[in-house]
């Protein structure tokens, strides 16, 4: 992409990525979680593992350990922040578009996966579900 075709917001995205990847939110595990589960992109080799406490259908608390990239390490953040605190059936509504549009720049065919694994980690571990629109 030629520096001329860039979006203006572009830079903010990049340095909002950065900042979750340099400060994740909700990063750590917890003791006693009620689920817990991890997945890994074998392409790249990103790791994403979530610990979920749930009361009363909701999520009442949720971290994110692993190592990865700067875009799977932000997704993480940025996932575990927006789902702590939603019921788990609100959460289970939570899809590809939802995820990619919280890091606001365009994500290359190379880096979907990365992009996405935190999800596959939410859709897995709490429903048991594959992520079926993951693929494109």
């Amino acid at each position: 992409m030629s520096t001329g075709t860039r979006k203006p917001d572009d830079q903010f995205y990049r340095e909002y990525i950065l900042d979750h990847y340099k400060n994740p939110r909700n990063f750590g595990r917890l003791e006693h979680p009620d689920i817990s589960h991890e997945e890994d992109n074998p392409l790249c080799g990103d790791v994403i593992g979530m610990d979920f406490r749930i009361k009363d259908g909701v999520i009442e608390d949720v971290r994110f350990h692993g190592r990865g990239c700067a875009i799977s390490q932000a997704s993480a953040s940025l996932l575990t922040e927006r789902i702590k605190g939603l019921p788990l059936e609100q959460a289970k509504q939570i899809g590809k578009a939802d995820v990619l549009g919280e890091l606001g720049i365009d994500i290359s065919p190379a880096r979907i996966k990365c992009a996405l694994l935190s999800l596959k980690v939410l859709k897995v571990g709490a429903y048991g579900l594959a992520d079926e629109d993951e693929e494109e």
